[in-house]
């Protein structure tokens, strides 16, 4: 059985001790770390972490560092290796929330130009383009 989110915390709230809380919560909690999804990812996708950096735009150590673990990218380092795996809006969510980051929301500019690329499969080219394009901050 799968709890939502809402009665999680609602649980959290009522409880009186935490100990408790915790273990009868546990397997809703995620536990694993960034460069784990990561390369969980990779695999499903059956990409090379190689392959992902070069569509990612990005250094190769730098990419190599964040699938390591020994880096932690910033969000739009995150979302250029989301879009270089060729990730779903639902797979995006849980990576960017796994990362400690915001989800992308569609009432942001920005965001929103995102989570279009991620739709139409775009390259992180091709969204810097729109990005430059509506005068926002690109992806790097």
């Amino acid at each position: 059985m799968n709890k939502d989110t809402a009665k999680i915390v609602e649980e959290l709230k009522l409880c009186s001790d935490f100990k408790t809380f915790y273990s009868d919560n546990k397997e809703y909690i995620a536990s694993e770390t960034l460069s784990q999804m990561l390369n969980n990812f990779a695999m499903e996708k059956g990409l090379t972490k190689a392959e992902i950096i070069k569509n990612s735009e990005m250094s190769e150590v730098y990419g190599y560092q964040i699938f390591s673990g020994l880096r932690i990218p910033e969000r739009k380092k995150l979302l250029c290796l989301i879009i270089g795996m060729g990730l779903s809006i639902d797979e995006t969510q849980r990576l960017l929330k796994c990362a400690g980051y915001s989800p992308l929301y569609v009432k942001l500019p920005f965001d929103c130009i995102i989570l279009y690329g991620i739709c139409k499969k775009l390259s992180v080219i091709e969204i810097n383009g729109l990005l430059f394009e509506y005068g926002l901050e690109t992806l790097g």
